[in-house]
């Protein structure tokens, strides 16, 4: 359940020292706030695998290799925190912390970023060895507005979307339909569940007609809603609402393959993948909204260490979501290291 924003007194007092060199080794998991410090601290010592060890089984890119060619041109992340929300489901509390940071470049080019963490901790009376501590879980920021002071671009809250409040007509319509439809199957939905965990996170999204750009801006509105969580894999279900009226559950266009291995039994060398279809999901795995993009994003784990996997993008267009990237990994090799089926990404 959703408590009070904690404001830290701190906030200004959080920035990293200037200079790299002189980072003091900072490895802090008392609270979330404490542990986004410790991620930049890595990150400006070059200490890349005590940085990405902080994310749990999400990762912050496809691979262990990527999350350090992105800080090729770092010389350092200045970090501010600000306030905290604390909220618990399933077992775990989920924390998330305002940040701002400022990245200055080899060449000495500032830019500043704004947006929140999410940090996990499952419940350390329930779990049992190897102890799995306070991690985070995923991170969303922007470009802060031109001009903008570190401090300043921290921001007020971290409530993720917007809620519409109860008694809103269409917001009820679309809740009692999701709990007709998943009612049995939804852990959010269960007699069990925490007091508004199937409340939706609402996303407005205003745009033209492509062909017609010059008509009246049209309105619709995005809903999610968490079904659920299991070992590494969570499952979100999808309403939308237009200028036209009403609203209905959005399904999901994902290709069917036909994967094939020299080795069937240990599917370590793959010798083809092939697209023989096309089916529809109701439901996406580990899945966000960006809302730089307006684009919906997958990761579904085949098993836990996200070796074997499937990532699919779906981009809003015309008052749609379109798929426009699909890619799988399908081989048993511990290594992150997923192909591409279809790429439509650079299409008009």
């Amino acid at each position: 359940m959703k408590t009070a924003i904690l404001t830290l007194a701190t906030i200004a007092a959080t920035a990293i020292p200037a200079a790299a060199a002189e980072d003091k080794y900072i490895d802090d998991r008392s609270d979330a706030a404490a542990l986004v410090r410790s991620l930049y601290n890595a990150v400006n010592r070059k200490e890349y695998g005590r940085a990405w060890d902080y994310f749990g089984d999400q990762k912050p890119a496809k691979s262990f290799d990527k999350f350090v060619q992105g800080y090729a041109d770092t010389a350092r992340v200045d970090v501010v925190t600000g306030g905290i929300s604390e909220e618990g489901a399933a077992g775990s509390t989920y924390f998330q912390v305002a940040v701002a940071i400022k990245a200055t470049s080899k060449k000495g080019d500032e830019s500043v970023f704004a947006g929140c963490y999410t940090a996990r901790l499952a419940g350390p009376q329930i779990q049992e060895t190897p102890f799995t501590p306070l991690h985070l879980d995923k991170g969303a920021l922007k470009a802060a507005s031109p001009g903008a002071s570190l401090n300043d671009a921290v921001p007020a809250s971290c409530d993720d979307g917007q809620t519409l409040p109860a008694g809103d007509p269409i917001r009820d319509q679309i809740l009692a339909a999701f709990k007709t439809t998943y009612g049995a199957s939804c852990q959010t939905l269960m007699p069990d569940a925490e007091p508004g965990e199937a409340d939706p996170e609402l996303h407005v999204l205003k745009y033209h007609y492509s062909y017609s750009p010059d008509s009246d801006e049209q309105e619709a509105r995005l809903y999610k809603f968490n079904c659920g969580h299991g070992a590494y894999n969570s499952n979100e279900v999808y309403y939308l609402t237009d200028s036209v009226g009403g609203f209905r559950q959005l399904q999901f266009a994902e290709p069917e393959l036909d994967i094939r291995f020299e080795d069937p039994d240990e599917r370590t060398r793959l010798t083809s993948m092939t697209i023989v279809g096309y089916k529809a999901t109701d439901q996406l795995v580990n899945s966000d909204y960006d809302e730089t993009e307006r684009s919906l994003t997958s990761f579904n784990k085949w098993r836990g260490i996200g070796d074997i996997s499937s990532t699919g993008k779906w981009i809003f267009r015309d008052g749609d979501f379109a798929l426009v990237h699909y890619e799988v990994d399908p081989t048993e090799n511990g290594e992150i290291d997923g192909q591409p089926v279809l790429d439509f990404e650079s299409a008009p």
